[in-house]
């Protein structure tokens, strides 16, 4: 095939594809799923633009318990609404949301001292930036990296938490930290 042939090709779908999504063929409400295909490369995208920026993320010790009480008033406060807490049902605002937040709570512990490393980076920064097309805010234009990274910290001990642990662990909590 010669490159104009190609370069005609690729143009008409491009061209019919535009003309498709103008008319509405492609469903944006959140009560429908992503195509398949759609949703991979969502995923992937997401995914290797978090990574390409988790270089020089400086990641403090997060076992402080200064630390992890204040991020535990902070996801209480900021967080369950989208994320849930252990014994709590999800909100009419999680249920509604597409893509649905993670459920930190039901998730397995990480294991792998490495992979928590690089999820920790990752929480920050998604934290700090928020995803677009998502309900995730950008957190860091109002509060600050050590208040981010209290939420870490409580993020990363959620895992199999029980309802007690969590009541426990906020109400011990300084609560909402306004740092701006």
């Amino acid at each position: 095939m010669k490159i104009t042939t190609i370069a005609i090709m690729l143009t008409s779908f491009l061209a019919i594809g535009i003309v498709a999504l103008g008319l509405g063929a492609y469903n944006i409400f959140a009560t429908s799923k992503h195509w398949a295909v759609t949703e991979s490369v969502i995923e992937w995208i997401r995914e290797s633009s978090i990574k390409a920026r988790t270089n020089g993320v400086e990641v403090p010790p997060l076992d402080d318990q200064n630390l992890l009480s204040a991020g535990a008033g902070n996801y209480d406060a900021m967080c369950t609404a989208c994320h849930s807490a252990p014994g709590r049902e999800p909100t009419e605002l999680a249920q509604g949301l597409y893509p649905q937040a993670p459920v930190f709570h039901e998730r397995r512990p990480e294991t792998d001292s490495e992979q928590a490393l690089n999820r920790a980076k990752k929480h920050f920064l998604v934290i700090k930036h928020g995803i677009k097309m998502t309900a995730m805010p950008a957190w860091g234009l109002t509060h600050d990296d050590e208040t981010i990274w209290g939420m870490v910290a409580f993020i990363r001990k959620l895992s199999g938490m029980m309802p007690e642990q969590y009541r426990e662990l906020t109400a011990s909590s300084p609560g909402h930290d306004h740092k701006h």
